[in-house]
């Protein structure tokens, strides 16, 4: 499925983003699925947030100026990874347990609880989301399998590399025991009997290592390179043999019922 020029996501600046005192901006990078800021754009749709986009500046060097690109983000936030999430005037977020909180409390009425009231269930969701947001988590080991200026920044070495494939493996099988017991329950989510936060965050960072089809998740000139990252992670032995159709299955089920997919990413669509 393509979309038309009409129906394009628009991009406001940096500047403009930190400069507005109303509204909820989270920074983006046009036609490109940065997982963190995907991730928080569907738990946004499911809470009925409505999003302007901002332009998140890339890593690196600018050529003609020689300044670093990140410089202005680091005095606004004092870090440069992505999304970072302005709302009203309160102050930037860019962790995601305080994205996640702040949209939750930020929804609007009537849309799903993400992070439960009742603490036991809480202890639950939150507990799997830090293995699959977290350091040392599903993203963070999927980051480093190669090496990139990317996975230096989140400690790559040959050995944490090595290493990387078991950890991921056992974060998905992990998550395919819990859909397996919610099952038995006749439950499709990973904590309860309701959507939560840890079925958004899942199946939209299971991406990494299980790719969707486009009609979920569009190529584009911009993306398709990274695309290709994520479905060869899926083909490594270690953690292709840990993806089950249980996997695919509660994937597919939270992005097409409850996110907006086909993905809207802007860019440049193949």
């Amino acid at each position: 499925m393509t979309r038309s020029d009409s129906d394009a996501p628009q991009f406001i600046s940096l500047e403009e983003a930190a400069a507005m005192t109303t509204g909820t901006r989270v920074t983006f990078i046009p036609g490109v699925p940065a997982m963190y800021s995907e991730a928080l754009k569907n738990i946004c749709h499911v809470k009925g947030v409505p999003l302007i986009r901002a332009l998140h500046p890339l890593m690196g060097v600018d050529k003609e100026t020689g300044e670093d690109r990140q410089a202005r983000l680091y005095e606004l936030t004092r870090q440069t990874s992505l999304p970072t999430m302005f709302h009203d005037e309160e102050r930037p977020r860019n962790v995601w347990i305080e994205q996640l909180a702040l949209a939750d409390r930020i929804g609007a009425p009537g849309t799903p609880k993400l992070i439960p009231d009742d603490f036991e269930q809480r202890l639950e969701v939150m507990g799997l989301c830090a293995v699959v947001v977290g350091e040392d988590g599903l993203v963070w080991n999927m980051r480093i399998l190669n090496d990139s200026p990317l996975a230096r920044k989140y400690g790559y070495s040959e050995e944490a590399s090595a290493a990387a494939p078991a950890k991921v493996a056992e974060v998905i099988r992990l998550i395919d025991r819990r859909l397996e017991a919610q099952a038995t329950r006749g439950s499709p989510y990973l904590v309860g009997g309701a959507i939560t936060a840890i079925d958004v965050y899942w199946a939209t960072l299971s991406m990494t290592v299980a790719l969707p089809s486009p009609d979920i998740m569009p190529v584009t000139k911009q993306n398709q390179r990274m695309l290709a990252f994520f479905a060869n992670n899926g083909e490594i032995p270690e953690i292709a043999d840990a993806l089950s159709q249980r996997i695919r299955d509660h994937q597919r089920y939270i992005l097409t019922t409850y996110c907006e997919t086909p993905a809207v990413l802007g860019g440049d669509p193949i």
